[in-house]
Parts: structure tokens; C-alpha cells; sequence
């Protein structure tokens, strides 16, 4: 019976979990991506090149776009196409903390349908398909609602609290962050935040599958300007992304 491709990116997922695990305090060899774009280490490009050969070669048809390959323009003449952050969070993986995350989705004619993210050291699995659902480790899950922008638990990065992104002040919410976006993404669609949101231009790799987590677990997302998101862009970037459940999401953008 051929795999789904929500199991063949749960296998990948898995994989890319124990080549990461091999090379975690284990003094990996980093470089710097230059122009602003971060630092890469050996796990990146071992755990890239792996899921390459293995997603591509179960889906020749599909294309591929990863933080870690080089761009090509084929991608945008396919209809499927796997969108892939093989380290989502590689600053915390070098630093040892144990929230970086593997980041694997599928686009379908721009939408995301399927959606894998995996934290190896924190064993969570969570994944998604259209239509059917969100889960951690198996388990259903839903976002949490707030009446209250003031009483909403927040992630995002100390830089989206500058008072000149906000009317009337950064609103007094409860922030916090972690270093995945895609993880954070998942902490919104499990409950354990209201809203996670970043201003700035966001890579496809990094939200993709964050995406589908949000939305099949109840959660509205947009870019800052309150337009839906789409994938597989020539440019592969959004403007920004606020998720959250309504009417939380709504009060947010708002505010901007």
C-alpha cells in the first residue's frame, strides 16, 4: 500500500530527530549564511540532504524548498510541493537548548494539506492534515480563546514590542518566546498560548507547517495585514504572521 504523505513526512520528521540528537552538544561544525540570513551547522545540511533524497525520491513529481537548498524556479511549475525547515531554531540548537524543532509540510496548490513538526529532546510529535485535525503525540488539540487582548499569553520576539508597530502602545498582553517558529505555532494550536505573532517578513520553511497546526486546531492566521497566507511564492515570504483564535486574532491586527 504506497504511504501517505503525512507518513512519509512523520518518517522524515523521525529521521531527521536522530541524526539531530547524534550531533547535539557534540560540538557541530557551524558557519555563518552571511547577509543577515544566520548561522547553518552540520546537522542543517546532513538532516537537508537526507530528507531531500528520501521525500523527493517517494514524490518525483513534487517540488522542493527548503532553508537549506538553493532555490530553484522548477518548484513553481509543480502543484505539490514540500516545503522544509530541517533545523527550525538552529541558534538554540548550537546554544543546547532542547526547543528547536524539524518543520515539514506539503503545499498544494498554495495551500498547506499536510504538516509534520517534531521536537526530538522534548518528545513531541505533533502533525496535521487538512481537514482532519491537529495532534500532539496522537492526541487531538485546540486552541485556547480569550476574550481579552490584556489577558492573552503571547509569543513573540522582544523586537515586535517597539511602540511604533502598535496604536496606542504595545498592547499589555503576557509575552514570551521561543526560538522555532514553528514551534511556536504549535504552543497556539495546543492551547498552552493564545497568539504568537512576528511583524517582520517570514520565511515559507519556518511557517508552513505551523500553518495547518493553527488552523486545524481552530486558530485564525494572517499575515500583519490580515491577508490569508499562500505558499510556494517566487519570493517564498510572507508579510509577517498572527495566529491566534478569534476574536483574539482580530483585536491583534487591529492594534497594528
Amino acid at each position: 500500500m504506497p504511504v501517505s504523505d503525512l507518513e512519509l513526512l512523520r518518517d522524515g520528521a523521525m529521521a531527521a530527530g536522530e541524526i539531530a540528537r547524534r550531533h547535539f552538544k557534540s560540538s557541530p561544525e557551524i558557519w555563518d549564511k552571511g547577509s543577515g540570513l544566520g548561522p547553518v551547522t552540520e546537522a542543517d545540511l546532513e538532516i537537508n540532504k537526507m530528507l531531500c533524497a528520501e521525500l523527493t525520491s517517494s514524490r518525483p513529481d513534487y517540488g522542493w524548498l527548503s532553508e537549506e537548498s538553493e532555490d530553484s524556479t522548477n518548484r513553481l511549475s509543480c502543484e505539490r510541493v514540500f516545503i522544509i525547515d530541517p533545523i527550525d531554531g538552529t541558534r538554540s540548537f548550537i546554544n543546547g537548548s532542547t526547543t528547536f524543532a524539524h518543520s515539514l509540510a506539503v503545499a498544494d496548490h498554495g495551500e498547506i494539506t499536510v504538516a509534520v513538526v517534531y521536537l526530538p529532546l522534548l518528545d513531541k510529535t505533533y502533525v496535521a492534515r487538512r481537514g482532519h485535525g491537529a495532534y500532539l503525540n496522537g492526541e487531538r488539540i485546540n486552541c485556547a480563546t480569550v476574550e481579552h487582548i490584556e489577558s492573552a499569553r503571547v509569543l513573540a520576539a522582544k523586537s515586535q514590542m517597539n511602540p511604533d508597530l502598535w496604536k496606542g502602545g504595545v498592547p499589555p498582553f503576557d509575552r514570551h518566546f521561543r526560538s522555532s517558529l514553528a514551534y511556536r505555532m504549535c504552543l497556539v494550536a495546543d492551547g498552552e498560548f493564545n497568539a504568537m505573532l512576528t511583524l517582520r517578513d517570514a520565511w515559507e520553511w519556518d511557517i508552513a507547517a505551523g500553518v495547518l497546526m493553527c488552523q486545524e486546531s481552530g486558530a485564525v492566521v494572517s499575515d500583519r495585514l490580515r491577508a490569508p497566507l499562500r505558499f510556494n511564492n517566487a519570493h517564498p515570504q510572507t508579510a509577517g504572521v498572527i495566529a491566534a483564535a478569534h476574536p483574539l486574532h482580530d483585536r491583534i491586527v487591529e492594534r497594528l
